[in-house]
């Protein structure tokens, strides 16, 4: 965690858009997720570790492609063949990770200073995302994450839920400016609330 955002110089809260005679209920919220211990853990080849046993915060990790395990403070992304990402509101996942995952058999790496990650929210947020991004999106549902490009820019995609439609959108922290002003520009034509 960081007390310096990503985002904290260009994220300025107000309504933006095409907002004009809409309730603000209906227009996308767009915003920068704070205070997040973001893990990288990767199993090694070698290892003989059975993932089935290992709960951390509570949840499996997931091991089908492009699946999302979670709680309300914890989420854990299948990011490729025996690598994932392990996103907390925890200050103490590191610790935990580390009790349950031995560095004989797991390389972990904290990379929450080196990400920027925003949130994109609202009936249009699928329509936002489609104008920069080659995923099909009108396949993607709850707890679906995929690695994928938005305008040129490496984003990990994580569907947070349906109703109303919520991605998170993690970067690097130097592309972290670029991702948010093709967003927001995207976000103009459904006129969006930065908050």
């Amino acid at each position: 965690m960081t007390a310096i955002t990503p985002l904290q110089s260009i994220h300025k809260k107000g309504i933006f858009g095409d907002h004009h005679q809409q309730n603000e209920s209906d227009l996308l919220n767009v915003s920068e997720l704070k205070n997040l211990s973001i893990i990288q853990i990767a199993q090694y080849k070698n290892s003989k570790i059975q993932l089935n046993n290992i709960e951390i915060d509570g949840l499996k990790i997931p091991q089908h492609n492009l699946k999302v395990s979670s709680n309300k403070d914890s989420r854990i992304l299948w990011s490729a063949p025996n690598i994932w990402l392990v996103i907390s509101k925890k200050n103490n996942i590191l610790e935990s990770i580390k009790q349950v995952c031995d560095d004989e058999n797991f390389a972990i790496t904290d990379v929450s200073h080196s990400r920027a990650v925003m949130q994109i929210k609202g009936p249009y947020a699928i329509e936002v995302l489609k104008k920069g991004c080659p995923i099909n999106f009108n396949d993607f549902k709850t707890s679906d994450c995929a690695s994928s490009v938005f305008h040129g820019i490496n984003v990990v995609i994580d569907c947070i839920e349906d109703k109303p439609k919520t991605f998170n959108l993690l970067t690097l922290r130097s592309f972290g400016e670029s991702l948010y002003h093709h967003v927001t520009d995207a976000s103009l034509e459904f006129g969006y609330v930065a908050v």
